[in-house]
C-alpha cells in the first residue's frame, strides 16, 4: 500500500518509514509532493490536542491530494511544572513564535534551569484517512512515550536535525542520553508497538 504521510519533516518520515517496514507500507512525504510542483496547503494546527491537530493535517491533505494520507501530532508534558508552562501540542511555537532547532534548545534548556530537570512524556495520536468513508484515528496510551529526563547540557556529539529536544533527553533508569543507549533499549523506549498496532487494526477492518 502507497500512503501520504502529511508530514515536511524529513527525520519523521525516515522514522515512520522504518517503524511500518514490516506491514509493507510505501510512504512518501510532503516533500516528494513539493519536488513535483504541487503546492502545499497550509493547516492551522490550531487544535487543543494532538489528535485534533493530527485530525485537521490529514484531512486538510486529503482534501487537496485524494490520495490515502496520514498525519501525526504529538504534545510534551512535564511532571509538576505549571498547566501555564505545559507545552502540550505547542512544543515548537512559544509566545506566537516557530522556534529553531536551536532556539528550541535554549528555551526548554531555560525552563531546566528554572525548575531543574524536567520529567517529560509525549502524548501521540494519529489520523488515517483512506477515502471519505475511512477515517481512522487514535490516541492510545500505547503510542506515548515512555518518561524521560529533560536536561540543559545536551549531548555533547549527537544531534538530529528536526529532532533537537532528542539531544537533551535521557533515559530516567540508566541516566543515559538517548543517543547512547544501546539499540534494543532504545526500541522499548519508542512507540513503534503502538503506531504498528493502530496500522494493523486498520488494514485489518479494510480486509
Amino acid at each position: 500500500m502507497k500512503l501520504l504521510y502529511g508530514t515536511g519533516n524529513p527525520a519523521k518520515l525516515a522514522a515512520m518509514r522504518c517503524r511500518l517496514e514490516k506491514l509493507h507500507i510505501e510512504l512518501t512525504g510532503l516533500n516528494d509532493l513539493k519536488a513535483q510542483g504541487i503546492i502545499i496547503p497550509r493547516v492551522s494546527e490550531d487544535g487543543n490536542t494532538p489528535l485534533e491537530n493530527a485530525r485537521q493535517k490529514a484531512t486538510t491533505y486529503y482534501e487537496a491530494f485524494h490520495m490515502p494520507v496520514f498525519s501525526c501530532d504529538s504534545g510534551l508534558y512535564f511532571d509538576n511544572v505549571p498547566e501555564e508552562i505545559q507545552p502540550g501540542v505547542h512544543v515548537r511555537n512559544v509566545n506566537g513564535k516557530c522556534l529553531s532547532d536551536e532556539e528550541m534548545m535554549e528555551y526548554y534548556a531555560g525552563l531546566v534551569g528554572q525548575y531543574g530537570n524536567l520529567t517529560a512524556r509525549y502524548k501521540n495520536a494519529i489520523c488515517f484517512v483512506l477515502d471519505e468513508k475511512h477515517i481512522y484515528e487514535a490516541m492510545e496510551p500505547s503510542m506515548e512515550s515512555g518518561k524521560f529526563i529533560l536536561t540543559d547540557i545536551p549531548h555533547s556529539a549527537v544531534r538530529e536535525k528536526g529532532f533537537p529536544l532528542d539531544s537533551m533527553s535521557v533515559d530516567i533508569s540508566t541516566n543515559k542520553y538517548y543517543y547512547d543507549l544501546p539499540a534494543d533499549r532504545l526500541g522499548q523506549i519508542a512507540v513503534e508497538d503502538g503506531f504498528l498496532l493502530f496500522f494493523q487494526k486498520a488494514l485489518n477492518l479494510l480486509s
